[in-house]
Parts: C-alpha cells; sequence; structure tokens
C-alpha cells in the first residue's frame, strides 16, 4: 500500500487508529464532505481486528472446525473420509491470505473515499495539532477535529512472564508453528475459548484455567454452564476458581503454578484474561486527558472527552471491547459532529462467540434482570425440537427470550446453539424497534429454518409453543 508522504497538511478531521474504529469513521466522515487523515502505526489497516483478532481467529475457527467435522462427523452423514491429515502451514498460508485480501480491500475503500492515510505512530500535540513519526520521518497535521479510534491490547497478568514464543496472547496463539501437545489457557472467555477450541480440534489437550467460577463472566449465566457441558463432552478440561500466580518457561517447557493446587507443566500457555485500552504515549496530556482507573478515556454522550474537539471512540473508552461496537460508535460520532444527530443504542449491542456451537446474546441477563429487581417472563426453545437443527446434525443448545412482565417488551434474548452468531441479528433488530415477545412470535419465519426457534421461544414467554411439550407461561421474576 502507498502512503501520503507529505511532511505538514490541514484537516477537518484527524484519526488516530485505523482499526474497526477508526477506518469506519474516516469513511463515514467524508461521506458526510469532512477531509480526513487516518493515521495508524501499521503498515496495513484494519487495526487488531483484522490483522490478528476477529478475522483470523475465525478463519482458524472455520478451518478447524471443518477438519474435526471430516474426522468425527461425516461419517454420521454418510460421507466416509479416510486418512484425514492435517496441513498446517497450509490453514496459515490461507488465514494470511484472507487478512491480506481484506486490509487491501479496507486501504481501497479510503482511497476512493479520498481519506488521506498517513503510517505511523500518531501522538496528539496540544489542542488541534497532531504529529506522526513514521518511515518517511515525523509529519505534523492541524486539525479541526481529532478522533482518537486506538483499540486495545491484550491484558497482562502478574507472574505471566510472556516470552512471545511458548508464552504469548492470541497473537501468537494464531501461528503455533505445530499443534501443541498441551496447551493451558489462561482465562475462559471470549478469546480464551475460542483459541481453546481451536487448538483442541487440531489436536491438543487444552487446559482452561479460570479465576471465576463460571465460564464466559458477563453472559448469561444459565446458557454459559449449558456450553460448559458441551465443551467438556468435546473434550476440553476446566478448572475453575484457579488463580494463577506464575507462569514461566523452564528448560524448554511452560509451568504454570497456581494457588492451592500442584504446577501444571505443558507446551505453551495463552494469556487471554481480557484487554486493556490502548492509551499509553498517545499524548493524552498535551490536551489535558486523563484516564481512569481502567485506563479508559472518559467520554460525553457525544464522544467529546475532556479536551475541546477531540473525541474518542471503541476500546479506548468504556462498554464492551468489540468492533462493531467501536464502528457504530465512530460512525454516531461523525454524524453527531456534520449533522448534531447520532445515536448508539447500548441496550442492542450483540455478543457472540464462535466456539462450535456458538453463544450469543443482547440485551439484559437473567442475573441483571434479578439484580436489577426487574419483573419478567422467560420462554425457551431447545434446538432438538427443531426439524432444521436435526437436518444439521447439530441439536445442542437451545434459544431463551427474556421479556417484561407487564410490558411484554423484550429485554434479552440468548442463544445457544448452532450459528447463533447469525441468528442473533433478528432479536438484534426486534430489540431497536421495541419489540414485544408477542411481536416476534407473530413473525412469519420460513420453514425448515433455525429461525424458527427464535419465534418458538417468543411463543413460549406465554406458554404456547407450538413444537414443544405444552407448558405454562414462562417463569415470572
Amino acid at each position: 500500500m502507498e502512503y501520503c508522504t507529505v511532511t505538514e497538511q490541514t484537516c477537518d478531521l484527524a484519526i488516530i487508529g485505523g482499526g474497526p474504529g477508526g477506518y469506519v469513521g474516516a469513511i463515514r466522515a467524508a461521506q458526510l464532505g469532512m477531509s480526513v487523515v487516518c493515521i495508524d502505526r501499521n503498515s496495513s489497516l484494519g487495526g487488531t481486528c483484522l490483522r490478528e483478532g476477529c478475522i483470523p481467529s475465525k478463519v482458524m475457527l472455520e478451518s478447524s472446525e471443518k477438519y474435526a467435522e471430516a474426522r468425527t462427523q461425516l461419517a454420521d452423514h454418510g460421507v466416509l473420509v479416510r486418512d484425514v491429515q492435517l496441513d498446517l502451514p497450509a490453514l496459515h498460508q490461507r488465514r494470511k491470505k484472507i487478512v491480506q485480501t481484506l486490509a487491501v480491500g479496507v486501504a481501497a475503500l479510503l482511497k476512493q473515499n479520498g481519506v488521506t492515510v498517513l503510517q505511523g505512530q500518531g501522538r496528539l500535540d496540544g489542542p488541534g495539532s497532531v504529529r506522526v513519526a513514521g518511515p518517511s520521518g515525523e509529519q505534523a497535521i492541524r486539525a479541526a477535529r481529532v478522533l482518537i479510534a486506538t483499540g486495545s491490547l491484550p491484558a497482562p497478568l502478574k507472574g505471566v512472564e510472556l516470552d512471545g514464543d511458548r508464552i504469548g496472547t492470541s497473537t501468537q496463539a494464531l501461528a503455533f508453528p505445530e499443534v501443541p501437545q498441551h496447551l493451558v489457557v489462561i482465562g475462559a472467555g471470549y478469546i480464551g475459548l475460542e483459541m481453546g477450541c481451536v487448538w483442541h480440534r487440531l489436536g491438543a489437550r487444552v487446559t482452561m484455567l479460570e479465576a471465576l467460577d463460571r465460564i464466559l463472566p458477563g453472559m448469561d449465566q444459565e446458557l454459559a454452564r449449558a456450553a460448559q457441558a458441551v465443551f467438556e463432552k468435546q473434550g476440553l478440561e476446566f478448572r475453575l476458581n484457579t488463580r494463577v500466580r506464575r507462569a514461566a518457561v523452564d528448560g524448554g517447557r511452560c509451568v504454570v503454578e497456581c494457588e492451592g493446587a500442584e504446577p501444571i507443566t505443558c507446551d505453551r500457555v495463552l494469556l487471554a484474561v481480557g484487554r486493556v485500552p490502548n492509551t499509553g504515549d498517545i499524548g493524552l496530556d498535551s490536551v489535558g486527558i486523563q484516564t481512569d482507573g481502567r485506563g479508559e478515556i472518559p467520554v460525553a454522550d457525544d464522544f467529546q472527552t475532556r479536551a475541546e474537539n477531540v473525541f474518542a471512540i471503541g476500546d479506548c473508552v468504556r462498554g464492551p471491547k468489540l468492533a462493531h461496537k467501536a464502528s457504530h460508535e465512530a460512525i454516531a460520532c461523525v454524524e453527531r459532529i456534520v449533522t448534531g444527530h447520532g445515536h448508539v443504542n447500548y441496550d442492542t449491542i450483540p455478543g457472540v462467540v464462535y466456539t462450535h456451537p456458538e453463544i450469543a446474546g443482547v440485551g439484559k441477563t437473567e442475573e441483571e434482570l434479578r439484580a436489577s429487581g426487574r419483573e419478567y417472563r422467560k420462554g425457551e426453545f431447545p434446538f432438538q425440537a427443531s426439524g432444521r437443527a436435526r437436518t444439521l446434525g447439530e441439536t445442542n443448545g437451545r434459544v431463551k427470550i427474556l421479556a417484561d412482565l407487564h410490558t411484554d417488551r423484550i429485554l434479552g434474548v440468548h442463544i445457544f446453539g448452532p450459528r447463533a452468531g447469525d441468528l442473533i441479528a433478528e432479536a438484534v433488530a426486534a430489540m431497536e424497534f421495541g419489540a414485544s415477545a408477542e411481536d416476534l412470535a407473530r413473525i412469519c419465519h420460513a420453514h425448515p429454518t433455525l429461525a424458527e426457534s427464535l419465534g418458538e421461544a417468543a411463543l413460549a414467554v406465554a406458554g404456547r409453543a407450538i413444537h414443544m411439550a405444552r407448558q405454562a407461561a414462562g417463569s415470572r421474576r
């Protein structure tokens, strides 16, 4: 990719960060008539999500699932595949090619929209000024407004000695040169579970260590427990209530020490205990911005920071560390700057775990509703009762819908099962438009589809599900 090499220029908006927040915000701002400079320190755009997060991990998940399916599941469909072998270099090559193709696509979109792209480390340098230190030297940008979209970094853990090889983060776990005999994953959240599943499918023994008493903190606990049971049946090993004190390489092997337990010796360790805002070394002090105790930049509802005409979105501000949340905030932010209008409904931002089966949720969980004292009804429908799930051979899991006891408005939808990440979109749309469970139940779903399970779960809120045993109206809380 060719980058602009000017030494000084002015623009309406300078964006620090070229990830799913930065590049999306740049395109939308350009569409609205702003002159835009997008700054990223990497040679390719797309941020962590594209280069070493969302996209490459999904490539690994899809490829590893096909390998596992060929080895253990296709025979059930009458397809006999013998002598299945893993070509790990080819798998990695496919991952790299997809990432490269998408990165080129992002660069092309920015060029088509007239966005100037600068490679280098962008730093605020006082009001209205950004300095970029890159391969071509230092460049100065005078900007009417600045948008910070610097994303996040893997969270560290005291005592875990990262060496970028045997003990690493998800970045290293995407590119292991061989399948480890024994992989220990510290953290049973989104990232840990996904990468643990990848390497387990490819042949590794995987041990998941989690300090909490549950996996997937923040997601619906009932479905998280059901998912854990399925993952254990698949072969993953979970050790909950387990705090890691130290992890280090000793004689070519990794040793993980946990409180109150014998040390674990393994081939590789993946540290996946969350992500932290990437807000260091970007010159915040030059405009009087201080981060909070979590390293996040405080912002108002319009994403304005404490510094005039400096905005921030995505992983470096409050809220879940999700690529689509960053993109949504970026669009809302620049639209508010130009038109005065722009909105993000944080109650309808979905979360998806791309395990097999997938797990997805939007809105409130049962735990949150109970804690707030809100009365609700619950409707559930198991995929075992879905004709389409039967044809796929994917009957684990269920759909759960939570609706207000008095108004029937949908408060949350949680899915554990086949293609949950796609199914959740209907729930997001329904909630965005204030739908009730009755509204969702009366939508005509094509048959046979997995989406019918949403309609059945909505019917179950009122005790009217068709394709399951008769039941009373959904549980009252």
